[in-house]
């Protein structure tokens, strides 16, 4: 009967690689299924981490001593020549836990408009806080991508 099924030995299966009392086969690294699923797990933690590593390494500001030193006096021919920088002026911003219009508190429930500024829930609408983003030229640009223009190849006359 065995013969007629055609069964065969499964020569190609070892014990697991991790000595759990299981079989392990070459196609998961000798592993039973449990434990070819745990190191599954492990590399997809480590490359995950990796990533998070290098993400955070990217995001530090870098400092070079170009950027350190400070232009106060530029080279010229005329030592008596200064240059001097205007300071930047800083930008007054707005506290995110504070509204923009009325200076409410907004603790957790503050609304983050599209032009960047947060309100608190009477002023969250455009119309309340004077917003500066322009929704129609948004909205138009979404309806062109969304729907490009297709235009047939015109024929020749013969």
């Amino acid at each position: 009967m065995a013969e007629e099924q055609n069964w065969q030995e499964a020569s190609n299966h070892t014990p697991c690689a991790n000595n759990c009392g299981f079989l392990g086969s070459p196609t998961t690294f000798n592993f039973c299924s449990k434990c070819y699923e745990d190191h599954c797990l492990k590399d997809q933690n480590m490359s995950q981490a990796k990533l998070a590593v290098e993400k955070s390494l990217s995001q530090q500001p870098e400092t070079s001593f170009s950027s350190i030193s400070s232009p106060a006096t530029a080279p010229s021919s005329d030592p008596l020549v200064v240059v001097k920088t205007v300071p930047e002026v800083a930008v007054k911003s707005q506290p995110r836990n504070r509204c923009a219009k009325c200076n409410r508190r907004v603790g957790l429930t503050g609304f983050t408009c599209r032009c960047g500024i947060t309100c608190c829930g009477t002023h969250r609408y455009p119309e309340q806080h004077g917003c500066t983003f322009d929704y129609k030229t948004m909205g138009r640009e979404a309806i062109a991508k969304a729907n490009p223009v297709i235009k047939a190849a015109k024929l020749q006359k013969i």
